[in-house]
């Protein structure tokens, strides 16, 4: 069974700690400004994507509530969509797909079974408009690299600084995003520029869009005491600042990859230092 007709399904991938879980989550209460039904995919074993839509409380992963059902000897045909989905601020509906114990078994099991209870039982009943997959670091295994893979996420945008690693790391994305597209997956959306304080940051940023052939669609200034007070309260920046610069930036990325339709096969550079 395929997924059902949704208008857009992204995927944000980029260095780990680059901040793609805030970018994620004030994306998606950007999407629900703009009267879209929204659902926020966390694909990270910490299960931490979506606590600024929920108030930083935690949520149960899709794993422990499978691991609870195996555990008392019930199938995963149990599941039922309110113990997977949660519904977090201003309506986004939210999944996390945990992972296992640190050191034990693969990170990537969280997020493939995630995926196939989503299309088992979620896509063909739930209405959506959205769906944001919210991706850990680099496209390094099957299991991180699935929402692209498996043909879920239409589109890759890709969240960096200028800072090596971080473009170190997009590069690989790059080179993961050129191999799926190639097979029919998702293509390269656009880079959203998540400002680090590095100096003559937006030129370097500039120069590797240039040469890697995929845009920059946003660029989001360093604001430490705005993100801060977010995280201290579990809100994103549209909830708390809502007439703040940063809140007005968020909208117009959701604005511009909602009518995106420039999709392009992302051309991987040497990089060095």
């Amino acid at each position: 069974m395929k997924p059902m007709d949704i208008t857009k399904q992204i995927a944000i991938y980029g260095k780990g700690g680059i901040g793609k879980s805030t970018i994620a989550s004030n994306l998606s209460m950007a999407f629900t400004k703009m009267g879209k039904q929204v659902m926020q995919v966390g694909c990270d074993p910490k299960g931490d994507s979506v606590r600024l839509l929920t108030g930083g409380k935690r949520i149960n992963t899709v794993l422990e509530v499978l691991n609870d059902k195996l555990k008392h000897g019930e199938s995963e045909e149990t599941i039922t969509l309110t113990e997977i989905i949660h519904k977090g601020s201003n309506g986004v509906l939210c999944v996390e797909s945990g992972g296992p114990e640190p050191g034990v078994g693969c990170a990537g099991r969280g997020i493939i079974k995630t995926v196939e209870l989503l299309r088992k039982i979620v896509f063909p009943v739930v209405k959506l408009d959205v769906v944001i997959y919210d991706v850990l670091g680099d496209v390094v295994c099957g299991g991180f690299a699935v929402p692209i893979r498996m043909g879920y996420a239409k589109e890759v945008y890709v969240v960096t600084s200028g800072e090596f690693l971080s473009l170190y790391a997009t590069n690989n994305i790059f080179k993961g995003i050129q191999r799926y597209a190639l097979r029919g997956g998702a293509k390269a959306g656009g880079l959203i520029l998540n400002c680090r304080g590095v100096p003559n940051e937006l030129n370097i940023v500039k120069e590797f869009s240039k040469k890697s052939k995929v845009k920059i669609i946003g660029v989001i200034p360093r604001n430490t005491e705005v993100f801060q007070e977010c995280e201290r309260k579990g809100k994103t920046v549209l909830e708390l600042f809502p007439r703040s610069n940063i809140a007005k930036i968020f909208k117009r990325i959701a604005e511009f990859i909602w009518n995106n339709k420039n999709l392009v096969i992302p051309t991987p550079i040497p990089l060095e230092r």
